[in-house]
C-alpha cells in the first residue's frame, strides 16, 4: 500500500501545486483579455470560466481578484467580474505617466551606464522583433514588458521598476470593440526598441530623448 506523504514534504508539495495552477490561470485570462477573448463590459462568473479551463473556482477567483488589482477586471458582487473598458483618454493618460517616469530615468541611464552594457539588452530587443513579425500580440505584450523592465532594471530601484510595470499591464487591457493592432504595428515597436539600444550605446542624448518620447506618444 501507498504510504502518506510525511507531513513536511504535505505542507510544501500542496502549495506549490495551487500556486502552479493559479499562474497558469492567470495568465490564461490574461491572454484572453488581450485577445479580446473577453470582452469589454461583460461580466463573468468564475464558476463559469473554471468550467471553460477545466479546473476547479478557487484559482480562477484568486487570478481575477489579481486582475483587479491592476485594473483589467472590475468585481461585481454576487456575479463575477466585469471586464474594464479602456477609452482613448485613458490610454492617452497612461502613456503620458509612463512617460514622465521613464523618460528622465531613461536619461539618466544614458549618461551614467557605460555603453557596453547595453549590449545585454539586445536579445530582449531581438526577442521581442521576432515576436511582433509573427503578429502575436499576448506574446509580444509580455516581451516588450520584459524589455522594459531590463533597461528600467539598470537604475536599481526595485521600486520603480514595479510602479513602471504596473502602469505598463494596465495600458494593455484589453483592446476596443473594433479595434485591432496590425503586425506592422507590432514591427514598427519593437524596430523603436533596437534603435533605442543603439542610440544608448553611441550616447547619443538627443536621440534618445526623442525615440523615447515617440515611443510613449504611440503607445496609446
Amino acid at each position: 500500500m501507498e504510504q502518506p506523504i510525511a507531513g513536511t514534504a504535505a505542507r510544501s508539495r500542496v502549495p506549490l501545486q495551487r500556486h502552479s495552477v493559479r499562474r497558469q490561470i492567470l495568465e490564461a485570462l490574461r491572454s484572453a483579455l488581450i485577445q479580446g477573448e473577453l470582452a469589454p463590459g461583460e461580466v463573468y462568473s468564475a464558476p463559469a470560466l473554471a468550467e471553460r479551463f477545466g479546473v476547479s473556482a478557487t484559482p480562477v477567483r484568486e487570478a481575477m481578484q489579481q486582475l483587479a488589482g491592476e485594473g483589467a477586471v472590475e468585481v461585481v458582487p454576487n456575479r463575477g467580474f466585469r471586464v474594464a473598458r479602456r477609452s482613448a483618454r485613458e490610454l492617452a493618460e497612461l502613456a503620458e505617466v509612463r512617460a514622465l517616469l521613464e523618460v528622465p530615468v531613461v536619461l539618466a541611464l544614458a549618461e551614467s551606464v557605460d555603453p557596453g552594457r547595453w549590449a545585454a539588452l539586445r536579445p530582449f530587443a531581438e526577442a521581442t522583433a521576432l515576436i511582433a513579425a509573427r503578429g502575436d500580440r499576448a506574446a509580444y505584450l509580455e516581451s516588450d514588458r520584459a524589455f522594459h523592465q531590463a533597461l528600467l532594471g539598470l537604475a536599481g530601484n526595485e521600486q520603480l521598476v514595479i510602479i513602471a510595470d504596473d502602469l505598463h499591464r494596465r495600458a494593455q487591457w484589453p483592446l476596443a470593440p473594433g479595434e485591432t493592432v496590425r503586425t506592422a504595428d507590432l514591427v514598427a515597436d519593437a524596430a523603436e526598441h533596437v534603435a533605442l539600444l543603439d542610440a544608448l550605446a553611441a550616447r547619443d542624448l538627443a536621440v534618445v530623448e526623442s525615440l523615447v518620447r515617440e515611443h510613449f506618444a504611440g503607445a496609446h
